[in-house]
């Protein structure tokens, strides 16, 4: 068991949560709860079905990458917001979430973790966002097809692929990896920095002709898989760390 100050304090300060002003999401605790903790549920989105599931297993916390509070907050509790509300509340469920500094982390970020997946070299930090770059590029052991690179990561995230444009036969080296929708932003920067592919979650429409003007491969990886690595790599540490018990939901969203 552990008290919910001392969980709040010990995540706060693992993912540096002070040095992200410029994130839209308000990172932290963004509802209490019960003050002693025994279970945690770990998932990506905060949302009704994952609320029930730690109701379900009694659990007193909740992890997410994408929580419930942005910008100004709410205005009204009302209507879904109130289910989702209600959910917490009646089981005294607290609600932490976390949503660039989990993208960033240079250890146990999503973007951290996919370049482990991919035994990346010589890495540094590149596109910058809300003011703060969150991606991580470097070097591959040895180049390979974009088609090859991607099958590794689809082995290790059991997840499906698409290669924006069509290049799969292209030999890569120096790639970028930005989780969840790099888009526009995030090609340019892969294109600055000269690499050779750009690995994401998801691409917008408005994304193609950029990629094929900058004849930028990209693949993306689905948007919900690709955030799923630092949300696991932060329940080991808690488990490691911790006398909790911990689970993860997965609710993937086929996006």
């Amino acid at each position: 068991m552990v008290m919910l100050n001392d969980l709040k304090t010990y995540l706060d300060e693992l993912l540096q949560l002070d040095k992200f002003p410029g994130d839209c999401s308000n990172n932290g605790l963004q509802v209490e709860g019960a003050q002693e903790i025994s279970r945690i549920v770990f998932g990506v989105d905060a949302c009704a079905a994952l609320f029930a599931a730690a109701a379900d297993s009694d659990a007193e916390f909740i992890f997410v990458h994408h929580g419930l509070s942005w910008g100004n907050g709410f205005k009204y509790f009302t209507g879904n917001t109130a289910d989702r509300l209600k959910l917490l509340f009646c089981n005294d469920i607290s609600l932490y979430a976390v949503h660039l500094p989990l993208d960033a982390h240079p250890q146990y970020g999503h973007n951290a973790v996919l370049a482990d997946m991919v035994e990346l070299d010589n890495r540094s930090m590149f596109c910058e966002y809300a003011g703060t770059e969150i991606g991580v590029r470097g070097s591959l052991p040895q180049s390979m097809t974009p088609d090859a690179l991607a099958q590794i990561f689809a082995a290790k995230l059991d997840c499906q692929y698409t290669i924006y444009p069509e290049a799969r036969e292209k030999s890569v080296k120096h790639i970028g990896i930005v989780s969840g929708g790099a888009g526009i932003d995030g090609i340019e920067a892969a294109a600055e920095c000269g690499l050779d592919c750009l690995i994401t979650g998801e691409m917008e429409h408005q994304c193609y002709h950029a990629m094929l003007e900058r004849n930028m491969p990209v693949i993306a990886l689905g948007h919900y898989k690709s955030e799923t690595p630092g949300v696991l790599k932060v329940m080991e540490l808690i488990k490691q760390n911790f006398d909790v018990e911990c689970h993860f939901a997965d609710l993937p969203t086929g996006l």
